[in-house]
């Protein structure tokens, strides 16, 4: 199986900076796939997709805990 690594954020901050830091998210976490549970790098893809996709409102603390988050989506 092939996956995607998306990381996301809340809306704190401009769209180049949480851009940039889903991305190193799903670095993170792709890094430690590899090392930590010997997944084959080219199985796994890292993207990042800021505050683009939320899955609670951004309005309040506990919504934006929600939204800072790493999926695995098949490819």
């Amino acid at each position: 199986m092939k996956l995607h690594v998306v990381g996301h954020t809340d809306n704190i901050g401009g769209y180049e900076f949480n851009m940039g830091l889903s991305k190193r998210r799903a670095d993170a976490v792709v890094a430690s796939l590899v090392k930590d549970f010997g997944i084959p790098a080219a199985r796994l893809t890292a993207n990042g997709v800021a505050y683009l996709a939320p899955v609670a409102p951004n309005t309040a603390e506990a919504g934006r805990e929600k939204n800072r988050r790493v999926e695995l989506v098949p490819r």
